[in-house]
């Protein structure tokens, strides 16, 4: 049963105007097919691996202030709270600097060692394959996804019944891992909805069973 989106207004200093960059990256194929026919094996795991592994040293320099907004904004006017909150593909750490200002208890999880290891000790790391997380059933109340691949059946199993999931395209549309808050919600097994907005150069959806 499909779910509904709430769109908000745009945060003040919104850009929708960006260039065209993510949309035409290879990785938007592999997100969408990945968020809808589950095809992802040990092949495409490895490439994407090695992938990040290589952009390790020179990923946080990427970050600037337009893309922080988003995940700012979606932590603010996204409503979603909880005690154990883990974040899905953390990279070198963007989205994690500011979890661990608002939860006491963040775990942050790379398929790429190499992104880890260039993460500040900010909280417990975990480098681990997202359609596998080494996590118990309904173990989370929060999880946090910032340019990260959506893998819906272990979402839908690691979420507690009331637990939420945070959504971040820091370059919006042009994210190469991207999916619209409406796709992210149709891809989930069963009913959910969800609350979008947009901030800076990014978007966001903050996404619960209905």
């Amino acid at each position: 049963m499909p779910g509904s989106v709430t769109w908000l207004p745009d945060a003040e200093g919104t850009v929708t105007d960006l260039p065209v960059f993510g949309s035409v990256s290879p990785m938007r194929e592999v997100t969408e097919t990945v968020a809808f026919d589950a095809a992802w094996d040990s092949l495409r795991r490895e490439k994407v691996r090695e992938l990040f592994d290589g952009m390790a040293a020179e990923w946080s320099s990427r970050s600037t202030p337009e893309r922080e907004a988003s995940i700012l904004d979606a932590l603010d006017r996204g409503g979603l709270a909880g005690d154990m909150v883990i974040e899905l593909g953390s990279g070198t750490g963007l989205g994690t600097e500011h979890l661990i200002e608002r939860f006491d208890d963040v775990v942050a999880l790379d398929l790429s060692m190499a992104m880890l290891h260039h993460q500040p000790d900010l909280a417990p790391k975990v480098q681990a394959d997202a359609s596998m997380l080494p996590f118990r059933d309904d173990a989370a109340d929060l999880l946090v996804l910032v340019n990260m691949l959506l893998f819906p059946a272990e979402v839908d199993r690691v979420l507690r019944p009331d637990g939420g999931l945070l959504w971040i395209n820091t370059l919006g549309h042009e994210t190469p891992i991207h999916l619209s808050p409406e796709a992210v919600v149709d891809a989930l097994p069963g009913s959910w909805t969800a609350t979008a907005g947009r901030a800076g150069s990014g978007l966001w959806a903050a996404v619960q069973r209905a």
